[in-house]
């Protein structure tokens, strides 16, 4: 067991080095390497693929902290494990400044060591997992990880968006991104730009919120004595964007006024700057925004159809999390990631019930709703296993107040005949067993209910 991790102690006390392996052979470690010489470690790293390095800060002929700064800077790759006698705060921050994986004091209990080395399996695992599915996107569909690699999924109908994003890159036409907040849009416009081989800048601009003079002056700029406290000329971000792309979100809120100009621009790739007669011309590729069905305003009137029709010359339209429920798993293991990260958290462990409860949850928020409710997990983690409770309780205060403005209000008015409240428990009871598999706990804690409670009105008679 774990023989596929090479682990190597260096201190240089002999008998520190000689527990620490018996202790890590205990723990099923056996790929072992310990050394009281710094020159000999550095030949080991030459050689061979060092997992673990268990460092002593406090040896006669070698600074320790020299040492962890080496390693740092050349082999990123290997979690630094500072095992000192010395126990005091500020050298843990500043080894953990300098980026040691983890401080472990000497006169710690064994399993606190273990734990640490553990815990490095698991985000050794975590990045595996990231890798091979980027890889996965490489090679089974030819996709640049350049390009796509940073957005997780495995989709069938992402991967089709990948495959439509690469044929229609490098056109000069519009491209609209249709989908729920959430979605990553903003990372499909990233995608655009970098297939699109283009050498300037992607620039975005968020249209929400912005009335036609903003919004005129934010893309087109200024003349100087344009409007009042137009002291200077000013470049508009259209001409940030030359050689490159401009990306505009929320392309549903924009004014009729504004309409016009941006067809302007859409459909001659020119534009007028504040105060200016002076025409100017863009070569930059057009990205767009919504999350609106921009069909139903040209319909209703609120949006033009001769610039709706320009902005999705090309359209992608991203499916919702619910969707796309394979990815969540995959989704998970990221956010968990970079929650402990930025927690400074150790999680051992993803119980199959976590996953469970987020499949059977419908994701109004979709990824970014998941990546929150993730991180607040990680933040209240006392333990090395993400629970059940918190995730549990953060999706109840996101669902509940839906439940009570709308779902429960149509389901009980549809009704002709209403149930009594024995009935209505036991069509609880029964669809939240259905839904998480007879798992009692889980469904208890989506119910808002002890587990014992939800086992005495099972088996009631």
């Amino acid at each position: 067991m774990h023989d596929s991790h090479l682990i190597v102690i260096l201190d240089d006390d002999t008998g520190v080095l000689k527990r620490t392996e018996r202790t890590l052979k205990f723990y099923n470690f056996n790929n072992i390497k310990i050394t009281d010489n710094v020159d000999e470690l550095w030949e080991i790293l030459k050689t061979e693929k060092v997992f673990v390095l268990i460092l002593d800060l406090l040896m006669p002929k070698v600074d320790g902290f020299t040492v962890l700064e080496k390693m740092v800077t050349e082999y990123p790759s290997v979690f630094v494990i500072v095992s000192t006698a010395v126990d005091e705060i500020d050298t843990a921050v500043r080894c953990m400044q300098t980026g040691a994986f983890d401080y472990v004091p000497k006169t710690a209990e064994s399993a606190r060591l273990i734990a640490s080395i553990n815990h490095a399996i698991q985000i050794e695992s975590l990045i595996s997992d990231n890798r091979a599915l980027k890889d996965t996107l490489l090679s089974k569909n030819e996709i640049d990880p350049e390009i796509f690699g940073y957005i997780i999924t495995q989709d069938p109908v992402m991967l089709k968006i990948f495959q439509y994003i690469l044929n229609v890159s490098k056109t000069d036409k519009a491209i609209l991104v249709n989908g729920e907040s959430g979605t990553g849009k903003e990372l499909i416009a990233q995608a655009i730009h970098k297939a699109s081989g283009r050498k300037g800048e992607l620039v975005t601009v968020n249209i929400a919120g912005l009335d036609d003079t903003l919004f005129s002056d934010t893309l087109f700029g200024h003349k100087k004595g344009a409007y009042s406290g137009a002291g200077t000329d000013r470049a508009g971000l259209i001409e940030k964007a030359t050689g490159g792309t401009l990306f505009l979100d929320e392309i549903g809120d924009l004014s009729m006024q504004s309409q016009v100009k941006l067809l302007r621009l859409v459909e001659q790739k020119k534009y007028y700057p504040l105060g200016s007669d002076a025409q100017k011309a863009t070569d930059a590729l057009i990205v767009t925004a919504t999350h609106k069905d921009l069909k139903a305003a040209v319909l209703n009137g609120t949006y033009r159809a001769d610039l709706y029709y320009r902005l999705e010359a090309h359209n992608i339209v991203l499916p919702p999390l619910r969707e796309r429920k394979g990815d969540i798993p995959y989704l998970v293991k990221h956010f968990v990631m970079r929650a402990c990260k930025n927690f400074n958290k150790k999680i051992t462990r993803i119980p199959q019930e976590v996953y469970t409860l987020l499949n059977n949850y419908s994701f109004p928020g979709n990824i970014r709703e998941l990546e929150g409710i993730i991180s607040d997990a990680v933040s209240r983690l006392e333990g090395q296993v993400l629970t059940l409770d918190s995730i549990a309780a953060k999706i109840r205060n996101n669902t509940v107040p839906l439940i009570q403005n709308h779902t429960l209000d149509d389901i009980f008015s549809s009704l002709e005949m209403l149930p009594t409240i024995e009935e209505a428990e036991e069509a609880l009871i029964a669809e939240a067993l259905r839904r998480y598999n007879n798992n009692q706990g889980l469904a208890a804690q989506v119910l808002g209910l002890s587990r014992s409670a939800l086992n005495r009105r099972v088996n009631k008679t």
